[in-house]
């Protein structure tokens, strides 16, 4: 017996130090290098940023809670209500968590011993072996009827001789922080898609707001044509181009309606809201451009982006991938126990008689498959190359999300000052106008005329404004997640 348990112990040794011995056999699973931009926008600087900012500054971590530099709480709280809310982030954080407990399971169950324990009572009729004896005995009976009572724990373990096990189980670890990182994308991409979306829906109210006014005032003009015409002071064709102007100002505005219905329909589902509860436009003259944007050197931004992040661990889970199918080449050694108790009743079961024990050690070494196994780790190789290509087009398409967000934010810049200038001149251009009727100089229709281009060219200054906040939001977003963002 003593003999028996010293040469398993020896096993158990040798197997173990070949456990510990066993090194990865695939591709290390470093990202690749990919050439970093000296600076993000194709061509020379601009000469000078525009005077009203927003400043841009070097950093090396993304604006944590970014929306709220717009300065509108109602902002904030529709953000909030969103990353509380949104049914489809909730099922995305339920399917990590349920992907980490697999995890767990898979680890728990491949990386350590199992043990179970069993035990069982029965009785049974069994037949008897016949017996040809002599006489004078009597012959036995033909069947028995006797109990049994057996109790034991088995003890079942695998080898990882060459890391097989421990290369699937991390690819699996690698596929959980890449869902992870999925989510932290999924949370960013809500938070800025109510962040756009309110911003667009304030724009279109302010836009209804001037085209109302405009077509109410061209109303007027075709009412005091109509007049005119009626005294003979103007002709039949001024009265159908003033209403013609009216009209087409005027179709305009059920279109907008519509649209702003259905930006607030889907900022309602992107709340966790039904349609009929949908949130109000927020005034847009309570937004404003932020101060400052930071904005993250390159290599800080491909360890803020979650898209990068999540190709990071894809990388990392196909060499491990790559490991284990090269592991699958080799043998494996699982070693199974039990020990417990049995006999024909209590007494004998408990008795040193009844003691059961059993050690087996099995070594299987693949000899042939057919070519599987090789097509296999080739699979897994050429996935690998994949995946490192995957990784290379993810980092260029953050370094150009970047790149288009500062060149449309400086374009929209600069077209925000003429956009202002226009409408100042316009402006003044009312202002004078006004003056001139009051004294009679010019009649009162050419300056309402000034006042609608005035309203105009407010109309013009208020798209270019809305699109250079809009194009701030996109900037913050390209930046990348917070560290507080992890889930």
């Amino acid at each position: 017996m003593n003999g028996r348990r010293t040469r398993a112990a020896a096993v158990l040794g040798l197997a173990s130090s070949l456990g510990l011995a066993g090194c990865a056999l695939g591709p290390s699973g470093r990202p690749p290098a990919v050439p970093e931009p000296a600076r993000y926008v194709a061509g020379p600087p601009p000469d000078a940023a525009p005077a009203d900012g927003p400043e841009l500054v070097a950093a090396q971590a993304p604006e944590a809670s970014w929306w709220t530099t717009f300065g509108a709480p109602e902002l904030d709280a529709l953000v909030a209500e969103a990353r509380a809310a949104n049914p489809d982030l909730a099922a995305a954080r339920g399917r990590l968590e349920a992907a980490r407990e697999v995890l767990r399971a898979q680890v728990g169950a491949t990386e350590l011993p199992s043990v179970d324990l069993g035990a069982q009572a029965a009785r049974q009729r069994a037949l008897g072996l016949p017996l040809e004896l002599p006489p004078p005995l009597p012959e036995l009976p033909r069947t028995s009827l006797y109990d049994t009572f057996v109790g034991q724990a088995q003890v079942r373990y695998t080898f990882d001789l060459f890391g097989s096990i421990r290369e699937r189980n991390r690819a699996l670890a690698e596929r959980v922080e890449q869902r992870a990182a999925q989510w932290r994308a999924a949370r960013e991409a809500l938070a800025a898609n109510v962040v756009s979306g309110a911003l667009t829906l304030s724009v279109l109210q302010a836009r209804l707001r001037i085209l109302a006014s405009v077509a109410d005032g061209l109303r007027r003009d075709a009412a005091e044509s109509a007049r005119r015409q009626a005294l003979g002071a103007a002709p039949r064709a001024a009265v159908l181009d003033a209403r013609r102007q009216a009209e087409a100002v005027a179709a305009q505005i059920p279109g907008l309606r519509a649209q702003a219905l259905t930006l607030r329909h889907a900022l309602a589902v992107l709340l966790g809201r039904t349609p009929d509860r949908a949130p109000e436009a927020i005034p847009f003259e309570r937004l404003r451009l932020p101060a400052r944007i930071p904005v993250l050197v390159p290599s800080a931004l491909l360890a803020a982006r979650p898209d990068v992040q999540a190709a990071r661990a894809a990388l990392a889970a196909a060499a491990h991938d790559a490991g284990a199918a090269s592991a699958d080449l080799f043998p494996s050694l699982t070693l199974t126990a039990a020990m417990g108790r049995g006999g024909y009743d209590w007494p004998a079961a408990l008795s040193p008689e009844g003691a059961l024990w059993s050690l087996a050690g099995g070594l299987t070494a693949p000899l042939f498959h057919g070519g599987a196994l090789r097509a296999q780790q080739r699979a897994s190789l050429r996935a690998y190359a994949a995946a490192e290509d995957d990784y290379r087009s993810t980092v260029l398409a953050a370094f150009r999300e970047v790149a288009d967000a500062l060149a449309s934010l400086e374009q929209a810049g600069a077209a925000q000052a003429a956009g202002d200038a226009a409408a100042g001149a316009a402006r003044g251009a009312a202002a004078d106008a006004a003056r001139r009727a009051a004294l009679g100089a010019v009649p009162p229709s050419a300056a309402r005329a000034a006042g609608r281009q005035a309203e105009l060219a407010e109309l013009d200054a208020l798209d270019v404004r809305a699109q250079r906040l809009l194009e701030a939001a996109r900037l913050f977003h390209a930046m990348g997640a917070a560290p507080s963002a992890a889930p």
